[in-house]
């Protein structure tokens, strides 16, 4: 039927509702003569015109209302289509990090989740985690996958890139929610982070979440400027941070669930578990 929702629910509405006064009083007519019993019938009549209007009008309202909601799942995932393929793209820049934004992602997730974080809160923390390094769209390569240390030129110009990632996703309403990954994950619970050298609670607990999840990635994983370290030493390192660099409540619920939260994102390290020294750090932790 063609017009908007409301039109259509209005002219079934008047349809089925002509039609029951028509034949009902045509009905009551024939079978009845006195006017006690032509009265009985209008009043239950009406009740069951009532009834079955209500009835007809709530199974309008519900199609419409699933049609609304099927929509706006579609519009969603066309978004996080959207989404999945921006992130593709760096990854084919950047090979090194090719699974990296998965891998963070699930890991932020089940850490959340595991950390008590509100179940409606999830989905946005998905999608910061997957978009927090969207803002490296505006770094040359040739600081991205630099071997070796940046220069003090070159790591300022790094250090813009959360704020490059939040200028691109407060114009689009549908992902401000989820902005607080991308623009301060590289905040420190001790001020010294940036961009805007937040300390303490200031940072979002989105980015205080995923910091520490950032930092075990980075670390346990080989890039081209560095070895990976040995499991043992990535989570000494953490261990080490809580206080300066990460959220110390934070830190305790990672390491006393570390187990947990791997099995959860379905995350296998693979890291050697043999001792040894811990390669230096770089630019990307």
């Amino acid at each position: 039927m063609p017009g908007s929702p409301q039109t259509r629910i209005v002219l079934v509405y008047l349809v089925v509702g002509t039609l029951w006064i028509y034949f009902s009083d045509r009905l009551i007519a024939a079978s009845l003569s006195t006017p006690e019993a032509i009265t009985a019938a209008q009043n239950v009549k009406g009740w069951f015109f009532i009834l079955i209007t209500s009835a007809m009008l709530y199974l309008l309202v519900q199609e419409h209302f699933r049609t609304l909601k099927n929509k706006h799942r579609e519009l969603v995932e066309s978004y996080d289509q959207t989404i999945r393929g921006w992130i593709e793209v760096m990854d084919l820049r950047h090979h090194e990090t090719r699974n990296h934004t998965e891998r963070v992602t699930r890991m932020t997730v089940a850490f959340a989740r595991l950390a008590g974080v509100n179940p409606e809160r999830l989905e946005r923390i998905a999608r910061g985690a997957t978009l927090h390094d969207i803002g490296k769209i505006g770094i040359p390569d040739s600081i991205l996958i630099k071997p070796g240390k940046l220069d003090p030129d070159e790591w300022a110009l790094m250090q813009t890139h959360p704020d490059i990632g939040r200028e691109l996703l407060e114009k689009i309403s549908f992902l401000r929610p989820c902005i607080d990954i991308p623009w301060c994950h590289h905040e420190k619970w001790d001020g010294s982070g940036y961009p805007r050298g937040l300390r303490g609670a200031e940072i979002p607990l989105a980015a205080r979440l995923f910091a520490i999840v950032d930092v075990w990635d980075a670390l346990t994983h080989k890039r081209v400027y560095k070895d990976a370290w040995p499991e043992e030493a990535v989570l000494d390192h953490i261990r080490e941070q809580a206080g300066r660099h990460f959220d110390p409540g934070l830190v305790d619920i990672f390491i006393a669930n570390y187990a947990e939260i791997k099995r959860e994102a379905g995350v296998d390290s693979g890291l050697s578990h043999s001792p040894r020294s811990r390669p230096a750090s770089s630019h990307a932790v």
